[in-house]
């Protein structure tokens, strides 16, 4: 997984947002020097978690954005239906600019794919903290352990088996 850099504008949609706080992991966004969250993406997280936003743990810079309009983002929409605060973040002028899409959702990775942006998500955010030191290794692992049961992150059984696994090894 290539390094998030601190310095990189990170844009979030809403499921980073709300899967870290489940998590009690949310203050890991702190690190970042810009963390741009468009308003239609916190219309979503008010919906579904509304505490989230107002963490003193990290710093969000709320930011109303006009989504793009050129025929291949619309497509793009369309294609992947993508909802408001995904279409939101990614016409985030900063992602353009190297910044970061963090987003749990598969669509919406294509679509940053597709754009030529980056994107990672919760699980991205947790390595990274292990890598930045920022959480221990058995903490890690202990919120990975949890996501099943803490968290309303779809994932993959064998893919967080597989993610388990590699903590484990990297000691």
């Amino acid at each position: 997984m290539v390094e998030i850099d601190r310095a990189s504008p990170v844009v979030c949609d809403s499921g980073p947002l709300i899967h870290l706080d489940e998590l009690g992991s949310l203050d890991l966004l702190g690190d970042f020097t810009r963390v741009v969250v468009p308003e239609a993406v916190c219309r979503e997280v008010e919906r579904h978690r509304p505490a989230a936003l107002l963490s003193p743990q990290a710093s969000f810079e709320r930011r109303s954005v006009e989504v793009a309009t050129d025929a291949r983002f619309a497509a793009l929409v369309r294609s992947l239906s993508l909802d408001s605060g995904e279409q939101a973040a990614l016409s985030v002028p900063e992602l353009q600019q190297g910044g970061i899409l963090l987003t749990d959702d598969s669509a919406a990775r294509l679509a940053a794919k597709a754009l030529g942006y980056r994107a990672h998500g919760t699980l991205g955010i947790l390595l990274r903290a292990l890598r930045r030191r920022q959480r221990s290794q058995s903490q890690v692992l202990s919120v990975l352990r949890s996501i099943p049961t803490r968290s309303t992150l779809h994932i993959r059984r064998e893919l967080l088996e597989d993610i388990i696994a590699e903590v484990r090894r990297s000691s």
